[in-house]
This record gives C-alpha cells, sequence and structure tokens, in this order.
C-alpha cells in the first residue's frame, strides 16, 4: 500500500468506481424520499385548499339562498343581513330596558317568519335568536331584571317565541344571550350604544350525534 493511498484512506482492493457507486446510489436515494416527503405535502395542501374552496363556494351558495328568503323584509330596509346573521334593531323590537314587543318588532317577525320557516325546513337548519345590550348597568329602579345578561336572555326568548307563535317549529329554534359582549360598535356615543344593543338570527348544521348546540 502506498502513502497515497493510506493518506487517502481507500483499500486499495476496492476499484473506486464501486465506491462512487455506492456513494451515488445513497444520494438518490436520499433524493427520492425528500422527493416522495414533498409530493405528499404538496398532494395533503392541494387537498386542503380544495375543500377550503368548496366551502367557501357552500357558504357562499347558503348566503345567496337566505338573502333571496328574505329579499322582502331586506328591500323593506327592516332588517339586515351580514355574514348569514340576521340582525333586527333592539329599538324596532323593544322599548328602553324592556323585554316586550313592541307592534312594529311583531310585524318584523311576522315577515320573517313565513320564509325562515320554509328556509330552516329545505336544508333541515336551526335559528339561534341571540340577545345583546350595551355595557351601561342596569339602573332600572322597578330591577325587572339583574343586569345586561338577564335582560339579553329574556329578550331572545321573547323573539324566540314570536317566531314560533308565527309558525316556526319550536324543534327549528333557540335562544342564546350575550349580555354585553361581542359588541359591533364602541359603547363610548348612544349611536354605538344603539347599534349593540340588538338581536340577531343565525341559521345553523342541525347538531348529530357527538355535537351539541352552542352554551350547552
Amino acid at each position: 500500500m502506498t502513502r497515497e493511498e493510506l493518506d487517502a484512506g481507500v483499500d486499495p482492493g476496492v476499484p473506486v468506481w464501486a465506491v462512487f457507486g455506492d456513494l451515488m446510489a445513497g444520494l438518490l436515494g436520499a433524493f427520492v424520499l425528500i422527493l416522495v416527503y414533498a409530493l405528499g405535502m404538496q398532494l395533503d395542501l392541494a387537498t386542503k385548499l380544495e375543500a377550503e374552496v368548496k366551502q367557501r363556494q357552500v357558504e357562499a351558495q347558503r348566503r345567496q339562498t337566505l338573502e333571496k328568503a328574505l329579499a322582502g323584509p331586506l328591500a323593506a330596509g327592516r332588517v339586515t343581513l351580514v355574514d348569514g346573521r340576521i340582525g333586527i334593531s333592539g329599538s324596532v323590537l323593544f322599548a328602553f330596558n324592556a323585554a316586550e314587543l313592541q307592534p312594529e318588532g311583531r310585524q318584523v317577525l311576522r315577515s320573517l317568519a313565513a320564509p325562515l320557516a320554509a328556509y330552516l325546513k329545505e336544508r333541515n337548519e336551526i335559528l339561534m335568536v341571540s340577545g345583546f345590550t350595551d355595557d351601561r348597568q342596569m339602573r332600572d329602579g322597578a330591577r325587572r331584571f339583574a343586569d345586561n345578561w338577564e335582560l339579553s336572555a329574556q329578550r331572545a326568548l321573547t323573539v324566540t317565541r314570536a317566531l314560533i307563535e308565527e309558525g316556526i317549529p319550536p324543534s327549528t329554534v333557540f335562544a342564546a344571550a350575550f349580555g354585553s359582549e361581542q359588541a359591533v360598535a364602541s359603547n363610548a356615543d348612544a349611536e354605538g350604544r344603539s347599534r349593540n344593543r340588538r338581536v340577531e338570527m343565525a341559521p345553523m348544521p342541525r347538531p348529530t350525534h357527538g355535537n351539541v348546540l352552542p352554551g350547552r
């Protein structure tokens, strides 16, 4: 064995091309593994993107169907529809710090009941009726409500019962209370507080086994 061979650490009995071939085979195997992993990641990403696109299409179609069903009340300007949530100003439905429906509020709910009932039946969905208030503390001398939570809950229940009276099946509607949480405007001025005092209705998929309604 020559000094050059010892310095190179190469067994003189092993041809250089064989060592080079083993090295290339190892590199090729590593490249194939990396390629397979990259392709798998790409396929997984493509699948997720496709599912997200389909979900967005379903949601867009759902909103369009709901908008069409509520064309009359929306055209009259009595309700709003934002991201699938039907909004009604609290001042239309109730007097200040009260939970009894005003005549105008009853008329609005009557105009919504039939198209909502048809929509829920067609899509096998349910309706969540949510009550919201501003953040001011209750100052009602009669103390009919302990706080804003109770006021929002009672208003949601009042609307729910009114919708049932107007023909929406009880099994397709339920009430939820949020008090002053989830404000849509600042409570620093009267206009913002008025916007926060509201009732919203949102159609949603019917729960299946293993799923529960919000708040349950």
